[in-house]
């Protein structure tokens, strides 16, 4: 019985995994230079992880951990933190957002808190507390009203190579 559990478990991940990257396909497949990039791979395999305080792998990721992880997975580093990411890379504003470009939130009531992944058309990849590793759009009223930011961390030649299609 139990081994009948975890195989609905894992099948029921799978399914999550799936569904989440079709949705991602056909919400980035059009218009976003993100789509198909080396970046986009990581991202599409990642969707569905849960979340974990301190995770920093596919056994559970916290804000920082997964974009860390996606950048690693790319040849790129990053420090741990949300407010240690904050503090690198070059302001740019919500107009001039490109794939690839960190995105920041104040979801504690003081400076930065929370940290995700750019990914094009008012999107952004995440792993939040309550859904894990999903792709969420800017304009939803809580990430809207948490906005604090965002930083460019990627040279235009890092970008060509890993987050432009």
């Amino acid at each position: 019985m139990k081994s009948h559990n975890i195989f609905r478990t894992n099948l029921k991940k799978k399914c999550t995994a799936a569904a989440l990257g079709l949705v991602m396909v056909f919400t980035l497949g059009a218009g976003s230079a993100f789509a198909d990039s080396k970046m986009d791979t990581v991202i599409t395999k990642t969707l569905g992880t849960s979340y974990k305080t301190g995770g920093t792998s596919t056994a559970g990721f916290d804000c920082s951990g997964f974009t860390k992880y996606v950048f690693k997975s790319v040849g790129l580093t990053l420090p741990r933190t949300s407010k240690a990411q904050f503090s690198v890379g070059t302001a740019v504003s919500k107009s001039n957002l490109r794939s690839g470009d960190l995105v920041f939130f104040n979801t504690l009531g003081s400076g930065v808190s929370h940290v995700g992944i750019y990914v094009g058309n008012g999107k952004f990849a995440q792993s939040s507390s309550s859904r894990g590793v999903t792709i969420t759009s800017m304009s939803n009223s809580y990430w809207a009203n948490r906005y604090v930011g965002a930083k460019r961390v990627m040279s235009t030649t890092a970008y060509q190579a890993v987050a432009y299609d």
